[in-house]
């Protein structure tokens, strides 16, 4: 998940660190704009999949507001998105134009109008009217005018994650979990007669976490690749649809991306800055934040006898855009793509961000001004809908618990919020019964973090409500490992572009530190990158959903598809269960004092256990 740590801004982009990380943040402001290239997402309920046409993907019309063309110049505006209640959509109307908006576009499955032109002290008024149970900003920002393309710094002018530094070297004892992997024996592949050997990818001597969790070719045989009918949606920053350990799994037609680069927030600090196309829209196979690629790699990297492999090698990927390249994840890009994954045949859907501006949404804190905890509302309102669409269609969803350290359960304290726009956070008292979206939703499997030791990761949030399940996401503290501090990454692939621009590619093409590893093969070479993190964690939990869709869905329309709740229970039935340490308060190297609750079939640290691949490839029905 974006990296959540106390003193930071934030939670998207993962926390890829040394023992003292900082994070990123995002916002719920939200862009909706189309171009010739990558189409706008069908309107929730639209059946079918989308065609390709001669002009690039097919699509649907614009849900909810959004300039179609969006062009140079859009200066912010006054729009919100107003929730109301079930049945009572005529109120809220009403409501709208009581406060001065203007309505715009109704979207009925989630619930929400879109409004134009709202005057000031709009959210205040709307929301005296009990029909309406939600008001969040969505300001329209298009493009700059004659944007051009260029070497894109990243945000504070230097890279968001600190390095991790090592190569990792294949000499640690095996585990409990490792042993049982290498005894699970070769697994039958798509299209083989029969199980066969399949050599270890070049770079599996490095996946430290998959020989953890018994998957792909990390000890010399495929676990289970997965089935090309599953499709896997990542909704994040993008994906490097180039990218040789990737290109073979993307699929392009299918993939969409719900936001157009943010130049400036409304005080005219830089988000995205300047666009690399004109219409701000970036292709859906481009990540100018390499978040996305890696969570992506880490799901399903094929097994191409170049560099690595995912949990579950054999499975489509589909780029869900919903992250800007900053790392703010608003609040209608991700309500778009959980409804264009329900619409589309996407079988599971790895979510590894918060929604911004709030770490933590409350409804009705007393510290909150009225407009403020109305825009919270629309968020816990908005995702909860989003999520529900999903999910009944089909859709397993998997999150990134957080960053903080933090027990989401006993949470007082917000210092991170609103982080949008820029400046704006401030001291804040929060309870339990504030929420962050979409980790503690309803029907949302959150994940949390463990290093190489199995031990949980020191920056991993946890709680006994709300972990599910723990997997491997990478702790450089974790000192009982026999590793260097680096290699306690996770490493998957990453952007070149992104790491020039960083300085982490030499001018010969040679990595510039040891948090990038180079894989080269018939004159073509491609990097990957060691990151460490909640975010890095979830997706493993998602390839191994993947591998259950694989032996289990059912043929249909659109594929493979299963429900979600049998794919929660076997994902559950088949995780290593971990007990709480003893003593059950433990501190960590960054000096925190984590208590672990419950027993060892569940508990706050690991929740139901460490996900296993190998049981889900062997686990009958």
């Amino acid at each position: 998940m974006r990296g959540r740590r106390r003193g930071s801004r934030s939670l998207t982009a993962a926390l890829a660190v040394t023992a003292a990380a900082g994070v990123i943040g995002a916002g719920t402001l939200l862009v909706n704009a189309t171009s010739g290239q990558d189409a706008a997402p069908r309107a929730p309920g639209e059946a079918g999949r989308p065609t390709a046409t001669a002009s690039g993907p097919a699509g649907g019309t614009t849900t909810g507001a959004g300039t179609t063309g969006g062009k140079s110049g859009t200066a912010p505006g006054d729009d919100y998105l107003v929730f109301y209640a079930t049945g009572k959509k005529d109120e809220a109307v009403k409501a709208v134009e009581a406060a001065g908006g203007v309505p715009g576009t109704d979207n009925a499955a989630l619930g929400y109008l879109v409004v134009r032109q709202a005057p000031k002290g709009f959210p205040e008024k709307a929301g005296e009217n009990p029909a309406v149970v939600g008001v969040t900003a969505n300001s329209r920002i298009g493009a700059t005018a004659g944007a051009a393309r260029r070497a894109r710094s990243l945000p504070g002018g230097g890279p968001r994650y600190a390095p991790l530094l090592d190569p990792l070297p294949d000499s640690r004892p095996m585990t409990p979990t490792t042993w049982r992997a290498a005894k699970s024996g070769p697994v039958r592949l798509p299209g083989v007669a029969s199980p066969r050997r399949v050599e270890p990818e070049p770079l599996a001597a490095k996946q430290w976490d998959m020989k953890m969790i018994g998957a792909t070719a990390s000890r010399s045989y495929a676990a289970a690749p997965g089935d090309k009918k599953v499709l896997v949606g990542i909704i994040d920053t993008g994906i490097d649809g180039k990218h040789p350990d990737i290109a073979p799994n993307f699929d392009r037609e299918l993939s969409r991306n719900f936001v157009v680069d943010i130049p400036k927030d409304p005080n005219g600090e830089t988000i995205d800055g300047p666009c690399e196309v004109e219409s701000c829209r970036d292709p859906v196979d481009v990540d100018d934040d390499g978040h996305g690629t890696h969570v992506a790699g880490t799901v399903a990297s094929p097994i191409n006898g170049f560099g690595i492999a995912g949990v579950a090698p054999g499975v489509t990927l589909v780029n869900l855009r919903a992250g800007q390249d900053s790392g703010f994840f608003f609040l209608k890009p991700s309500m778009d793509a959980l409804t264009y994954a329900g619409d589309n045949g996407i079988d599971v859907v790895n979510m590894s961000f918060y929604i911004d501006p709030w770490l933590f949404n409350c409804a009705s804190s007393p510290g909150d001004s009225r407009a403020e905890q109305l825009e919270q509302a629309g968020i816990l309102t908005g995702m909860q809908r989003a999520l529900d669409y999903a999910r009944e269609r089909g859709v397993t969803l998997i999150s990134a618990m957080g960053n903080g350290g933090t027990d989401l359960g006993r949470i007082v304290s917000d210092d991170t919020s609103p982080d949008f726009p820029k400046n704006a956070e401030r001291q804040r008292k929060v309870t339990n019964a504030c929420l962050s979206m979409p980790t503690e939703a309803r029907g949302v499997i959150s994940v949390s973090a463990v290093g190489p030791s199995e031990r949980k990761a020191f920056y991993s949030d946890y709680g006994i409500e709300q972990t599910d399940v723990s997997a491997p996401g990478g702790d450089s503290s974790d000192a009982s490992s026999n590793l260097s501090p680096a290699a306690r990454g996770v490493l998957a692939p990453a952007p070149e572009r992104v790491l020039r621009q960083a300085g982490k590619i030499n001018a010969d093409g040679t990595p510039g530190d040891d948090s990038v590893v180079r894989e080269c093969r018939d004159g073509e070479c491609a990097y990957f990158q060691y990151l460490e993190g909640t975010s890095m964690a979830a997706p493993h939990a998602t390839g191994v959903a993947a591998i259950l869709i694989s032996r289990f869905g059912e043929e249909g329309k659109e594929g493979l598809t299963m429900d979600p709740a049998k794919v929660e229970e076997l994902l559950y039935d088949t995780a290593t269960e971990l007990p709480c340490p003893t003593p059950r308060a433990v501190r960590f190297p960054d000096n925190t004092v984590q208590v672990c609750e419950g027993g060892r079939a569940r508990n706050g640290f690991y929740g139901r256990g460490l996900v296993d691949a190998a049981k889900a490839a062997a686990v009958s029905r």
